[in-house]
């Protein structure tokens, strides 16, 4: 195995285990600045117990995430050197930006809201948390503009041998990074109703804090309707964008082999990528691709072959990741439908509860899906038309990055088993009894 390989399968780790604690923690915080503002507004002791309750879920979450986010940044400048040099003056002023500006207000208000229970009147510690929120959806977004700009890279010019940067409001606002953040945030909001519904599910089984869990519960399915409808419009906008700014990808996406006019929507296919076709493809939907995609029935929809092999993504890898991400989404607004119409008569339902239990892992996989699509479907390209991922790697020995994967993969373990295991302790546990019962 070869360096690029390496740094791209070690990177691609470090995110995924990352990313792991990221959703949760953007969506979770929202919801505990709704429980404490119902709480501020009403004196009702358990929006209290349920705030401090998940924010200490929140608070293991935001740990962890930040120590994984940190050794992602530090890559780039170990593993893709070229990479660094070459576009540093873009990617680097929008990671920095995130750092220095919303990430550290974010730490802050989290040491105040964390340590100020009791200290300050209940609006104000409310307050901190809506301003946790607000900057946490702030670092997301950075942190996505950047991204979405090696998916689709605007504002710059080559000088010099190096991409510089003359526009930067065209960075930020570009349609594809906007678009981008809203799919991403809305997946993490869904990622954490669910695991909130899971985990109230739980307890209702069992037939403890059964009030707190049913007003957890009614909060979190509100969510996960909202969002989980919401996202699937918001997926169909982002894969217009996509077909305007990576036709290549959504062709590997969709497994189109040949351009045609009035593409047809397959509802099951399977690629055979290295014969360039699909030997399986059954119910197809006449011209609904090209106008699910293109917003025309007649529009042309560009198959992989217009493009060279080299400068095609892995087909397969990026198809079965794309078909998993969408039909889980679509089975997230089903459930969201069903949970909603039951959250008053929950306890009639352990069906739904059970099933509610077993579905935690699966927004993460989504999500992880998500993001394969996104990173895989981008090959060659780490900058999507300007620069090459093998153009992009340090020039280290492949030896050393091996050990550093295997560092991480050992290190990232057992971090997951510890931060996993702490986070079942306390869901098992549940919230602490008012002071009435306690006596």
């Amino acid at each position: 195995m070869d360096v690029v390989f390496l740094s791209r399968l070690q990177f691609a780790v470090a995110t995924l285990f990352h990313f792991f604690f990221v959703p949760l923690t953007i969506g979770l915080v929202i919801m505990i600045a709704i429980m404490e503002t119902i709480y501020a507004r009403r004196g009702d002791e358990e929006y209290r117990r349920m705030a401090k309750f998940w924010g200490k879920i929140f608070l293991i979450n935001f740990a962890v995430g930040v120590v994984t986010g940190i050794t992602l940044e530090f890559q780039f400048g170990t593993n893709w050197a070229g990479y660094s040099k070459y576009v540093g003056d873009i990617f680097g002023s929008l990671l920095a930006i995130e750092a220095t500006a919303t990430f550290f207000l974010e730490s802050v208000f989290i040491g105040l809201w964390a340590f100020s229970w009791d200290k300050v009147s209940p609006k104000l510690h409310a307050l901190f948390i809506w301003l946790v929120a607000a900057a946490s959806t702030g670092s997301a977004y950075w942190i996505l503009v950047a991204n979405s700009w090696m998916q689709h890279p605007v504002g710059y010019v080559i000088r010099g041998g190096r991409a510089e940067l003359v526009d930067f409001w065209a960075v930020i606002t570009q349609p594809f990074a906007i678009v981008t953040f809203a799919h991403v945030v809305s997946a993490a909001y869904i990622l954490a109703a669910f695991f909130v519904m899971g985990v109230c599910s739980y307890h209702i089984l069992r037939k403890t804090h059964v009030a707190f869990a049913t007003k957890s519960f009614r909060i979190a399915v509100t969510f996960a309707l909202i969002f989980s409808l919401g996202n699937i419009l918001i997926g169909d906008l982002h894969g217009k964008e996509m077909a305007k700014a990576q036709p290549t990808k959504l062709a590997a996406a969709e497994a189109q082999w040949e351009t045609m006019k009035g593409a047809p929507f397959v509802l099951l296919r399977i690629p055979d990528e290295e014969n360039e076709r699909n030997p399986i493809d059954l119910i197809a939907i006449p011209k609904f691709l090209s106008w699910l995609a293109l917003g025309s029935a007649d529009a042309e929809f560009k198959g992989l072959k217009e493009w060279p092999k080299e400068e095609r993504p892995p087909v397969a890898l990026t198809f079965w990741s794309f078909r998993i991400m969408v039909g889980l989404g679509f089975l997230f607004a089903l459930v969201s439908l069903i949970a909603f119409w039951k959250r008053n008569k929950l306890e009639s339902a352990p069906w739904l509860l059970k099933g509610l239990m077993w579905m935690i892992p699966l927004p993460y996989l989504a999500a992880s899906m998500g993001w394969l699509v996104t990173e895989v479907g981008r090959q060659p390209w780490i900058v999507y038309g300007v620069m090459k991922t093998s153009e992009a790697a340090s020039e280290v020995a492949a030896s050393q990055v091996g050990f550093s994967l295997a560092a991480f993969v050992v290190v990232y373990t057992l971090l997951g088993i510890a931060c996993f295991t702490l986070i079942a302790k306390f869901v098992a546990q549940g919230p602490k009894a008012p002071p009435a019962e306690a006596k």
